[in-house]
């Protein structure tokens, strides 16, 4: 039907009774778009008026009891998101103080709503995540009482069973202050030393024998006093009382360490940090595939820091090696003097033809990028190549089409091969689609060298896989 295109300016033509009459049509039986509408009208009453209608609908999400299913979890946090928008564009900008109540009210929404939906996906905690980032930035403006503010923390703290405040210290440090860290550094140091309460021993009512009980509910009580004195120290620049609050073995952790190392290097540690780092750093006979990137950079940015250039050079080339990193290759190239960086470039290359597994040089190629170093590696170790790897072969392929069309076609012909060979009919409808795109490319190769031309390909696969209808038909509808 031929008609005016449905944009902004076209409805304003229609006049506001028509608007308001579409609009009326368009809510009728939703109850989610009706109370964004009546939400709107509200911003119109000013926001004393906005404030009490946010905390009415956070009373009514309070009181639901009933299981949420994912289509309506994805309704809620699209309303949440609205909320905190609300919050954000009408009431911040006026009472940062006001604003944070409601961002507030809007987090202790989070157990209720976990507790009646599986959020495996993520999907409210990444919109209690975006409250607190808000949060956040609101911080610098508040004007909350810094003793009182510590203690409305400290108590939502000891009652996070979902990490909904995981990060409520980091976040309100400038409006705590001095003052209010310390006063929280006093709750928390206390709260280690007093006895567990019926509250304390209730979350874990669970397990029968009382002192193993007691033991559970007094770790997992100090674990998150622990929590609160670490993100303080972090806090208040000291990285000392951070790193405390872990084991010697916990700060060797991959994970850890480089933690620990970047705010050893902030405090101006290089030497305390490289020596942790160096402590973490994973053997020589590491699995490949088992990265350590972030260790790695913060190692590098040790031996940078302390002026130790051969060391970082070679630190950076040994990254290379093992784990065939393009970044650390693009350092190790700039730490050389001029003219070495020729020798060192046809070295690497050397490495990634040779490196195992071929899917790990594979996806070097893919990241570095080097189309042609891949067309290279494709050609000489075809046979190799397991068509298993489907995450790294199809983008590289797609990438390889344009200007080396035959090593696409081996990367496409491996996958298809696997498929097949193992069939596997949940990747038919990939594999189908592989094959149609080697018949794409057979008029631009000239020659397949040693290679079956694409109608012998397909011939040998009809004789092998005739039988696999499911692959065939998919070949035909595609």
């Amino acid at each position: 039907m031929a008609g005016k295109a449905l944009n902004k300016k076209n409805l304003l033509d229609l006049g506001a009774d028509t608007l308001a009459d579409l609009l009326l049509e368009a809510v009728k039986g939703d109850a989610a778009r009706q109370r964004r509408v009546r939400m709107a009208l509200s911003a119109d009453l000013g926001p004393e008026a906005l404030k009490a209608d946010v905390r009415k609908r956070f009373a009514a999400i309070r009181r639901g009891r009933s299981y949420i299913s994912r289509k309506a979890q994805r309704t809620l946090a699209k309303e949440l998101t609205d909320l905190g928008q609300i919050i954000d564009q009408r009431i911040r900008p006026e009472d940062a103080d006001a604003a944070f109540e409601l961002y507030w009210a809007l987090l202790h929404l989070g157990e209720g709503i976990h507790e009646r939906t599986d959020d495996s996906q993520g999907t409210i905690r990444d919109v209690m995540a975006e409250v607190m980032a808000a949060i956040r930035r609101l911080a610098p403006r508040m004007e909350s009482a810094p003793e009182a503010l510590a203690e409305t923390v400290f108590e939502a703290l000891l009652g996070d069973d979902y990490g909904t405040f995981d990060s409520a210290v980091q976040a309100l440090a400038e409006a705590l202050g001095p003052e209010g860290l310390g006063h929280l550094k006093q709750l928390a140091e206390a709260a280690c030393e007093a006895p567990l309460t019926e509250a304390d021993l209730g979350r874990y009512d669970f397990i029968t024998d009382r002192d193993t009980r007691m033991s559970r509910a007094l770790a997992g009580r100090n674990r998150v006093s622990e929590m609160i004195l670490q993100d303080i120290a972090d806090a208040e620049g000291d990285v000392d009382g951070w790193m405390v609050q872990y084991t010697s073995d916990q700060l060797t952790n991959p994970e850890i360490a480089p933690l620990a190392a970047r705010r050893l290097l902030s405090a101006g540690r290089p030497e305390d940090a490289l020596r942790l780092v160096e402590a973490a750093l994973p053997g020589e006979t590491a699995d490949p595939w088992d990265d350590t990137p972030e260790l790695d950079a913060v190692h590098f940015a040790c031996l940078e820091a302390l002026g130790r250039r051969q060391e970082l050079r070679d630190a950076l080339w040994q990254r290379f090696e093992r784990r065939l990193c393009p970044d650390a290759l693009r350092g190790h190239l700039k730490t050389l003097p001029d003219f070495e960086d020729i020798e060192a470039e046809d070295a690497a290359r050397r490495i990634v033809l040779d490196y195992r597994p071929v899917e790990k040089a594979l996806a070097y190629c893919l990241q570095a990028p080097d189309l042609g170093l891949a067309a290279e590696l494709i050609d000489a170790r075809w046979e190799d190549i397991d068509g298993d790897a489907y995450e790294i072969q199809t983008p590289l392929a797609d990438a390889l089409y344009a200007a080396h069309p035959l090593a696409a076609v081996l990367l496409w012909r491996a996958m298809i091969d696997f498929a097949l060979n193992r069939a596997r009919a949940g990747r038919y409808v990939h594999a189908a689609r592989h094959l149609q795109a080697c018949a794409a490319a057979d008029a631009d190769i000239l020659d397949y060298g040693m290679h079956l031309a694409h109608e012998d390909y397909a011939e040998g696969l009809r004789r092998r896989h005739g039988g696999k209808t499911a692959f065939w038909d998919r070949q035909s509808v595609n």
